[in-house]
This record gives structure tokens, C-alpha cells and sequence, in this order.
């Protein structure tokens, strides 16, 4: 599938549903109360999302790797948060679960894209220094 739009990546897709789960979660136990650790672990989500599109829409591809690096980071302080809530019991065991899975998954497919681009940039296939 041919890519058109910052709609059309998979990485994107993937930060689309951990901001609904993180958001859904955010509505439930003792995370309500948290108003700070809450708007942190909201913001980190929507930013992945948004980076990742910033990204698409830049014109180089160096442009485009800094926002997706961004995008990536934000994923794993998604995933760095859960052992918050985890430790703090601000949520059931499996939403958190849910939320750290998929925020491993935006950060991975967001790495991925990353390689993609150096590679084509390069026109290397594999890892240089081998």
C-alpha cells in the first residue's frame, strides 16, 4: 500500500488507539485524582500522534526522522508511565497492560520507519558498520 498521507502509517495508526486507550483510562480509578501524572500521560500519547504526522508533512527526510524521533520518545514515556500506574494501582492490571503494549507498539513501528528512511537515504540495505 502506497502511503499518501500521515493517515496511511501504520506507526500513526497505532498512536491513534493508545491516545483513545489512554484517554478512556484517564476517565477511570484513582488516575482521576491524579491531575498531573493524568494531563503528563495524555500529553506523551497526543504527542506521539502528532509528531508522527508533523513529521509526514515536513519536506526532508532529516526533518521528518527528527519529529518521528520524537514521536518514538514520547511512546516509550507512555510506556515508562505505566509503571506508575502500575506501582500506584491507579488502574486495573490490564488496562495497563493494554496501554504499555500499545505504546511499545507505536514506538517500535515508528522505529521501523525511522530505519526505512536512513535506509533509503543511504541506499544501504543493512547495518554499515558490519
Amino acid at each position: 500500500m502506497k502511503v499518501v498521507r500521515f493517515q496511511d502509517l501504520d506507526c500513526w495508526k497505532a498512536s491513534r488507539e493508545l491516545v483513545v486507550l489512554v484517554f478512556t483510562a484517564c476517565r477511570h480509578g484513582e488516575l482521576t485524582k491524579d491531575f498531573e501524572t493524568r494531563s503528563q500521560l495524555r500529553r506523551a500519547a497526543t504527542s506521539a500522534m502528532n509528531n508522527i504526522a508533523e513529521g509526514f508533512a515536513r519536506f526532508s527526510t532529516k526533518d521528518s526522522i527528527k519529529f518521528y524521533d520524537i514521536a518514538q520518545s514520547s511512546a516509550a514515556e507512555v510506556e515508562s508511565m505505566t509503571y506508575i500506574l502500575s506501582d500506584l494501582q491507579y488502574l486495573p492490571h490490564e488496562t495497563i497492560a493494554m496501554i504499555a503494549t500499545k505504546a511499545l507498539e507505536t514506538k517500535n513501528r515508528t522505529l521501523g520507519l525511522i530505519r526505512y528512511l536512513r535506509r533509503r537515504d543511504t541506499g544501504t540495505r543493512g547495518d554499515k558498520s558490519a
